[in-house]
């Protein structure tokens, strides 16, 4: 997804972080004229001047001399998430909506889908929005769960809903049990993380995304310059791949260039030689995995884990309700638990290989921080610029019966899109979500052992 506010030509590049060369070098141009400007004014005696000049020149000279390894050693000695797993957040039942704000406004630039998302108010009064309680088909108990969908409005864009998280962050273990995502044609719904305000330089990840009823998962990273997964990501880490890509125009001629093929594992979101803010994306090694199969089945488990300190970003998907690993059911059960101590924490090493695997961090082609201050958003768009630029397409059989056409008599995807989703069709009953919860775990932070 596209954050809000944010079109893709005005990106602008430039480096977040200072390093220790230029911290050295800024010590070195320490204004000592200007200290002893200060000193004057104190009313003390040229002795005493002098000793307090000498005094603050001898500092800097250790900071110039000595900085760097004063620096490393306290980042060395710092806390850092590398404890096992604590709950920070389980976003369940009447309690949901809590953790989010309504997005009350137009759909992004970027995205351009053919909705309005409203508050939370208008999606209660147009019930859209709400908590029922149902029989868990796994447990046989009653368990409420959250259904968001959407309305169609007279003037043809469908009232929608988009929440954004209200805590940030800068890692954590990110799990979605959703026994019903949207689903159809015309439809895109999306659970990700995102920095609005500092996209892209604060990154994005798409840890579910589904286009005009596709049925692959995917996990797409969005970041700035420089964050690339070329030679750094073993096929052993992960059971699917990356997407392959072909038919970019030629940059001269404009034409399709269908005999060159790539996989898609630049993150950057105007890298050469890719759709312009595809970023880098895994896909799944399986078609149940994603829209209808996964509705019939039951609902499924999506997991995300974002672990700079260990130098990646793995994706798991369990796309029947019925093969979700036992230590993970476990977590999701106990989560809600007011005694912690009878909560189970998750352990991804018992969940199997991921599907998707990102390495980040020192070492590898994409710094650690180009993902940071990031919150979860939920959302449901129609058509717009993904899934209506690609209707007709995927959806051929829709697209000829509600064809519209541009000046030239040429079929445009759009307004086809646009026009199916205003006939309200039965078929966007199916452009629901159904959750059982999300919750958030962050790694305990420790003091790292000297090595």
């Amino acid at each position: 997804m596209a954050p809000r506010n944010q079109s893709y030509s005005s990106i602008k590049e430039s480096s977040p972080i200072l390093d220790e060369s230029h911290h050295n070098h800024a010590l070195t141009k320490m204004d000592l004229k200007s200290a002893s400007s200060i000193i004057d004014n104190d009313g003390s005696s040229p002795s005493q001047r002098r000793t307090s000049v000498v005094a603050i020149a001898a500092v800097a000279l250790t900071l110039v001399l000595f900085g760097k390894n004063i620096l490393q050693y306290d980042r060395s000695s710092s806390l850092k998430p590398i404890g096992p797993y604590q709950l920070v957040e389980a976003q369940e039942g009447h309690s949901f909506f809590s953790f989010y704000d309504f997005f009350d406004g137009p759909d992004s630039i970027g995205s351009a889908g053919y909705n309005m998302y409203v508050s939370e108010d208008k999606a209660a009064e147009l019930d859209i929005a709400r908590v029922i309680t149902e029989e868990d088909p796994l447990s046989g108990v009653p368990v409420d769960f959250v259904h968001m969908s959407s309305a169609p409005t007279k003037k043809g864009p469908r009232d929608s809903i988009r929440l954004e998280g209200k805590r940030r962050f800068d890692h954590g273990l990110f799990i979605l049990d959703v026994r019903h995502q949207p689903d159809g044609c015309g439809v895109w719904p999306a659970f990700w993380l995102t920095d609005e305000a500092v996209w892209p330089r604060n990154g994005e990840i798409d840890i579910l995304e589904g286009v005009n009823g596709q049925t692959v998962a995917k996990t797409a990273l969005h970041t700035s310059d420089k964050c690339d997964m070329y030679a750094h990501v073993s096929p052993r880490s992960m059971t699917g791949g990356f997407e392959w890509i072909t038919g970019i125009p030629n940059q001269f001629t404009g034409e399709p260039d269908f005999k060159t093929a790539k996989p898609a594992d630049n993150c950057w979101v105007m890298a050469q030689h890719q759709w312009g803010n595809q970023g880098c994306t895994a896909v799944h090694d399986r078609d149940d995995t994603l829209g209808a199969p996964v509705n019939e089945n039951g609902g499924g488990v999506y997991a995300l884990e974002w672990d700079p300190e260990n130098k990646a970003i793995k994706s798991w998907v369990f796309s029947s309700i019925h093969d979700v690993p036992q230590n993970l059911i476990d977590t999701i059960d106990t989560a809600g638990l007011k005694d912690s101590s009878k909560q189970v924490m998750p352990d991804p090493h018992s969940w199997g290989t991921p599907y998707a695997f990102f390495a980040i961090g020192e070492g590898t082609g994409c710094s650690a921080d180009h993902f940071k201050n990031m919150h979860i958003v939920f959302n449901l768009a129609f058509c717009g610029n993904v899934s209506g630029n690609r209707f007709t397409r995927e959806c051929p059989a829709v697209a000829k019966k509600f064809n519209v056409t541009n000046k030239e008599g040429i079929n445009d995807p759009v307004w086809t899109c646009n026009a199916y989703i205003e006939s309200d069709p039965e078929a966007l009953d199916e452009a629901y979500w159904k959750i059982r919860g999300v919750y958030v775990y962050e790694r305990e932070s420790r003091k790292p052992k000297k090595v």
